[in-house]
């Protein structure tokens, strides 16, 4: 088996062999000197009958850590295959957010079950990042928070911190709060490192620092992150007082979720799709949206219909029809993008809305101009005839405006009528730029040509 970073170069078959042929000591010991992370990589990277193989081989106290990698349709197939009270004492030394990630995708007896398990301190931290909407701050913060107070003095913090046999994950600073909790501001732990130990942390804390309120938005939290470099952030509630932290590595997990949403749920995936799931469930997950987009070409071919009689006297219309859609579709594709990735990341609000509006509407004329002169020139020459050019000329900057329009608005509807842009944009817009093209086109040449 090959190191983590050659996961992608393993040969399945000589793996696949090496473990039915009983040979699986080298495989155990090698897949164990792995991470959680990699080794739930690993498993990614693999068809479902390889992962079988592979993971009765994982130790005991490497299984927690590779289940909250997983991706939820992989992770949800190994939990189906457990029974309660194993699930329960593997899954319980999880860390509060990832634990707690997990348990509310169990059913609600196995839920209560692991809760159950837990010490009372861990048991109430866990129930408290449960009671929050996952894809909000409170969600996503982890509960395992080293305080101190504004009057101790570094060496009295020196010695707390020696208490612990580690620090928690990502830790940077410390929290500092006041006698009723709430927050006041941070100390970071390389100023405690070299500030002198009499000092108190009031003469040495931030107290600048934006606290995260628990119900931000998940997306919000990570251009946040991204904004400030930040690697850790205290949440608070309506009245300040701390509730947790959360951390880089839980924001960078919030922007790769969006980017994957945002790039599969444009042609209907889900973006928790297995790579290597198998075929029939493949294809049952992409059927509907197929579905959907046969819809949208018979509304496209029912408006050629409307013109089939001007397209049996110019044939050249029939071989020209692609061109005018597909440059709607490429143009409107180029707009609804920078909209969609502008409200992502929250550029675009009401009030420069309508200047990016007439900004691509000016972009699409002047290269529909261009493009149409340049498309008029080409048809004129190809089928001689000055007057198939004048009117893909005219579909084409035509197309383009309906396109750049399309583009800019669809999203914004979208978003007021509570529907993901991502998902249903692009269906909306192909069917706008074939259409208006095709009407565009047609139309022109059957006034053209009656």
């Amino acid at each position: 088996m090959a190191e983590a970073d050659n996961t992608q170069h393993i040969d399945l078959n000589a793996l696949e062999a090496m473990l039915e042929s009983g040979v699986s000591r080298p495989v155990r010991r090698q897949l164990n000197s792995l991470s959680g992370a990699d080794c739930a990589h690993l498993l990614t990277t693999l068809p479902q009958r390889q992962r079988n193989l592979l993971w009765p081989l994982i130790d005991e106290d490497l299984k927690p850590e590779v289940l909250a990698h997983l991706p939820e349709d992989i992770r949800q197939y190994y939990i189906a295959h457990m029974d309660a009270d194993e699930l329960a004492e593997l899954i319980e030394e999880l860390d509060t957010d990832d634990l707690a990630d997990l348990l509310q995708e169990l059913p609600k007896a196995i839920t209560a079950q692991v809760l159950q398990s837990l010490e009372e301190e861990d048991r109430q931290r866990v129930e408290q990042v449960m009671a929050f909407e996952e894809d909000s701050a409170g969600g996503l913060m982890n509960t395992d928070v080293i305080s101190v107070r504004p009057t101790h003095t570094l060496d009295v913090v020196l010695r707390y911190l020696r208490r612990f046999d580690e620090l928690p994950p990502m830790t940077d600073s410390l929290m500092v709060i006041n006698r009723q909790e709430d927050f006041i501001g941070v100390l970071p732990l390389s100023r405690i490192l070299i500030s002198d130990p009499e000092l108190s942390v009031r003469e040495l804390m931030d107290t600048d620092v934006e606290a995260i309120p628990v119900d931000m938005p998940s997306h919000e939290v990570a251009e946040l992150f991204a904004r400030d470099d930040l690697v850790s952030a205290p949440v608070v509630n309506e009245h300040g007082k701390l509730l947790g932290r959360i951390t880089i590595d839980d924001a960078v997990d919030v922007m790769r979720d969006e980017a994957d949403h945002s790039l599969l749920a444009s042609v209907g995936l889900d973006e928790e799709e297995d790579t290597f799931a198998p075929a029939r469930k493949a294809a049952k997950g992409r059927a509907v949206w197929l579905g959907i987009n046969l819809i949208t070409a018979f509304i496209a071919s029912a408006v050629i219909g409307l013109f089939d009689a001007t397209i049996e006297k110019v044939v050249a219309l029939a071989i020209l029809m692609p061109v005018v859609a597909s440059m709607g579709g490429i143009a409107g594709s180029q707009t609804l993008t920078l909209i969609i990735r502008g409200m992502a990341l929250g550029q675009i609000n009401p009030g420069n809305a309508s200047w990016l509006l007439r900004r691509e509407v000016i972009v699409s004329l002047l290269n529909g101009v261009l493009w149409a002169l340049v498309i008029a020139a080409v048809a004129v020459a190809w089928f001689k005839d000055p007057l198939i050019g004048v009117i893909i000329a005219a579909a084409i900057v035509i197309n383009l405006l309906a396109a750049s329009l399309a583009g800019a608005l669809i999203p914004q509807l979208l978003k007021k009528m509570d529907i993901d842009p991502a998902l249903a944009g692009g269906v909306i817009l192909t069917t706008v730029t074939d259409v208006v093209g095709f009407m565009a086109f047609l139309g022109l040449a059957t006034v053209f040509y009656a």
